[in-house]
């Protein structure tokens, strides 16, 4: 392998765990959201049928 190719191998490597690692922190920091946007709570949607259109 090149040089350049062992670069960006250790470069996506880094990208990939240091991402993994960074979003588990920030979910045992944040375990549960405290507000939620407009629809995001339970709304009783799956009540309702789905629109049925004339094909």
């Amino acid at each position: 392998m090149t040089p350049l190719a062992i670069t960006f191998l250790i470069l996506s490597i880094l990208l990939v765990w240091g991402g993994l690692v960074a979003s588990s922190i920030f979910l045992r920091r944040h375990p549960e959201a405290t507000s939620y946007p407009p629809g995001g709570t339970d709304d009783h949607r799956e009540d309702i049928a789905p629109i049925e259109h004339d094909t």
